[in-house]
């Protein structure tokens, strides 16, 4: 991670220094260039200020007026701010004319010896901001493939604790020495669990089938530790239909599991999840114990880290995590905006 922060400052300030030398030029044009006209001389200085005043027209375009008014379909406020632009940058042109123009100011002639640069202004910094995000959405776009390329086999691999298979396995054995009732519905949970993980989860899924798949983990938990941790659980199925992508509830869950065993006096873990106004809130709580440092299972999950890296990727500004321990409890406080079937 430390490796990246310098191509990333590299590129970052490449690009500043790229847009000051461009405006560098663009502001002393008329002291860079010669238009062997005496006339132009006495404005220089007036036409390097008005270009100043330009570049925070162009940037104040591209960062607040574009993405505010222009892409949200807001044309006609969006128009009416430019007019409002245009008329404070001839108030500024007017101001300065005095100090620097030999002549006396006339709004109309200075309006059109100055409209041409202000649409020209708009027209890039309309193009800039445009090609910009495209750009930023395409490099978005391109490591999502990269990150599902790397990911897809880790989730058939490595997405259940190959530790908690062996453990399910080891039951049904049990089970059927017994010849207990409870094995059908045993091999039922974990042929659901295996089906899901293989063959469902290639793209988006419905919430509700997330949340089967997290009930049938659970359940085969509790038959595996039985009375020795309280595991309370409350899943609020939405009457909307809702997607998701899949497994990204799953770490959490069996995150708890992994670290809510062990050395710790009543152990307990607290499953919550509900929908509300199109949000999920996912909480996850456990206890744990900072002296348990035994051998835990490396495997398991693909890890928070990479989790918070799913997050960013595939739910950019649409999602809040929060990841806490306080007083022997392990929090985990996930809401994520849904998007219907």
């Amino acid at each position: 991670m430390n490796s990246a922060n310098p191509n990333w400052l590299n590129k970052k300030w490449l690009r500043i220094a790229v847009h000051v030398v461009i405006w560098v030029v663009i502001i002393l044009s008329n002291y860079i260039f010669d238009y062997g006209d005496e006339r132009v001389d006495p404005f220089r200085t007036l036409n390097a200020a008005t270009n100043f005043f330009r570049a925070g027209i162009f940037y104040l375009n591209a960062w607040v007026l574009v993405p505010n008014l222009l892409y949200r379909k807001k044309y006609l406020p969006y128009v009416l701010s430019l007019i409002a632009l245009f008329f404070i940058m001839m108030l500024y042109h007017a101001a300065l004319f005095p100090i620097f123009g030999p002549i006396k100011f006339n709004f109309l002639a200075a309006s059109t010896h100055n409209i041409f640069a202000f649409i020209i202004t708009i027209t890039a910094s309309t193009a800039y901001k445009a090609i910009s995000d495209k750009s930023e959405e395409d490099a978005r776009t391109n490591e999502m493939l990269k990150e599902n390329l790397k990911t897809e086999v880790s989730f058939l691999r490595s997405q259940i604790s190959p530790h908690f298979i062996f453990n399910v396995l080891n039951n049904i054995v049990a089970l059927v020495r017994l010849k207990s009732d409870e094995l059908e519905p045993t091999v039922m949970k974990l042929s659901a669990l295996m089906q899901y993980m293989l063959y469902e989860t290639d793209k988006k899924v419905s919430l509700q089938s997330e949340i089967l798949y997290l009930e049938n983990y659970i359940e085969l938990q509790k038959q595996r530790f039985g009375d020795f941790i309280k595991i309370s659980t409350s899943f609020k199925i939405p009457s909307e239909n809702f997607t998701i992508e899949p497994m990204l509830l799953i770490c959490f869950v069996e995150n708890a599991f992994k670290h809510g065993e062990g050395l710790i006096q009543d152990p307990m873990i607290n499953i919550e999840l509900h929908c509300d106004n199109n949000k999920l809130y996912f909480n996850v709580q456990n206890k744990y114990n900072d002296l348990d440092n035994g051998p835990k299972d490396k495997t398991s999950g693909i890890g928070l880290v990479n989790v918070r890296r799913r997050l960013d990727l595939l739910y950019p500004g649409k999602h809040n995590l929060v990841i806490n321990q306080s007083e022997g409890f392990f929090y985990v406080l996930l809401q994520i905006d849904l998007e219907p079937c």
